[in-house]
């Protein structure tokens, strides 16, 4: 068997329901869980399942039911579960040395010459995490002693993290959720950023202004802060919000406002990066380098491991804000780390992501044509969107139609992401047009379902 045909033969025969879904042990286990776990994301509460074994782009339920993958654990185990390489290379240094600290090891001097060595433009000063919130307030602090300055403005929509910089360069408003609150960071500011399908701003054609949005953020630079902003803080394309890619002339332009104005770009790739939509930074899609990135998610295919870059010549402002951490660099996250680019590179998968990424597009697109219910699909390699209205013309979000298509797929054996109208998909970087197709088979045969229920 070819070395990245290692998953192939756990998936022969997924999806494979033995029973109703979620099945009585499924929901025995949920119940008692549930008992003593409170605060479960909106997809566990959709469908609570219980999960027993991953392999490659299959997942296994306590009863049995076998499952095609189109989550990645939320875009985490983008390199299969439980990938050989990696779980040997955690597996290697769980039983050799566990945590020594910030002290140099054999494995993260690896990983650190191979993480410099994949990203652009001397973004080579290095600090890692065990998770993305930390990375980003390490970011947020990073870019205050590199520019001396205080402010920071991020996007409408864009998701940064959960504690208190990192949710201040967030939506804050959630409805019923309170504990955002009372009132954002002081020095933190948000703003439109466009959106193809909703922009805010347009042109005499009613296509999307980019210009008017880089005009506005010049504005409010001048009117609405102190002139002290330290850094914009952009997603490169908006995961929580519903995988929303910006116009190809957004970034370029952003850039150029940065550098004007001496502000750091700082770009948040907890969600995108490491090849999810087919380059190791997303942004480099436009080809534009970052002042400041942090990495996560994907980055350990699973194992808890973040990091935050900044560029060579800022590397000993990370001196003077205490950057270290406790779990951050241990041997094994470094294992993990080191492993996941290793396998991206050995097997192909930038390249796999591209081609099977245009595939996953296409047939969105003729979906879209073909379904009164979609608005818009949106996407590039394998971060990738539906979004679902109530109409074409006025675009009115369907967030019913939402749940129920989400609902409706799991029970057919898809295990995916719910994001209110936007159904979200971010399949494992290995999978083939063959698995891609049956799952987008049993996410139109939902929507086809629903659109019945509701009339059209």
């Amino acid at each position: 068997m070819l070395e990245n045909d290692w998953w192939k033969q756990e998936a022969l025969d997924i999806p494979r329901l033995i029973t109703e879904i979620p099945g009585a042990k499924s929901l025995e286990m949920h119940a008692r869980t549930t008992k003593y776990m409170k605060g479960l994301s909106s997809q566990v509460k959709l469908f609570p399942v219980c999960f027993d074994k991953g392999f490659g782009i299959t997942l296994t339920d306590v009863d049995g039911n076998r499952y095609l993958d189109f989550s990645s654990g939320i875009y985490v185990t983008s390199l299969g579960h439980c990938h050989p390489k990696i779980s040997e290379a955690i597996s290697h240094w769980a039983k050799r040395l566990m945590n020594i600290h910030d002290f140099t090891t054999p494995v993260k001097e690896k990983l650190l010459e191979k993480l410099a060595s994949i990203l652009p433009g001397k973004l080579n000063a290095v600090q890692l995490y065990s998770d993305g919130t930390t990375a980003v307030e390490a970011a947020i602090r990073a870019a205050r002693a590199i520019s001396g300055k205080h402010e920071f403005i991020s996007a409408y929509r864009d998701f940064h993290g959960k504690t208190m910089a990192s949710v201040s360069c967030a939506q804050m408003y959630r409805g019923e959720t309170h504990s955002y609150g009372p009132t954002r960071a002081p020095g933190f500011y948000v703003v439109p950023r466009p959106d193809p399908y909703r922009p805010v701003w347009t042109k005499a054609s009613g296509t999307i202004d980019t210009d008017a949005y880089i005009k506005f953020y010049e504005n409010f630079i001048k009117e609405g802060t102190v002139g002290n902003v330290a850094a914009f803080v952009m997603e490169p394309v908006q995961g929580w919000g519903g995988s929303i890619f910006p116009p190809d002339d957004f970034f370029p332009k952003l850039r150029k406002l940065c550098d004007k104005y001496n502000i750091l770009l700082y770009d948040d790739e907890v969600l995108a990066g490491m090849g999810r939509t087919g380059e190791w930074l997303t942004l480099s899609h436009w080809d534009v380098t970052p002042d400041i990135v942090t990495f996560g998610k994907s980055f350990g295919n699973g194992f808890p491991v973040t990091a935050m870059v900044v560029k060579e010549e800022n590397g000993e402002a990370l001196e003077k804000i205490s950057a270290s951490s406790s779990y951050g660099g241990n041997p094994m996250a470094c294992a993990a780390a080191l492993a996941s680019i290793e396998v991206i590179e050995e097997e192909g998968l930038l390249q796999n992501v591209r081609k099977v990424g245009d595939f996953f597009m296409r047939q969105m697109q003729r979906m879209k044509a073909e379904h009164p219910i979609i608005g818009d699909v949106k996407g590039k390699g394998f971060l990738l969107g539906i979004e679902l209205v109530k109409d074409k013309a006025t675009k009115e979000p369907f967030d019913e139609a939402g749940k129920l298509v989400y609902q409706k797929a799991f029970r057919k054996g898809l295990a995916w992401i719910p994001a209110g109208h936007i159904l979200r998909m971010s399949p494992p970087l290995i999978m083939d047009e063959k698995y891609a197709g049956i799952g987008l088979d049993m996410i139109e045969s939902s929507i086809a379902e629903v659109e019945k229920e509701f009339g059209y």
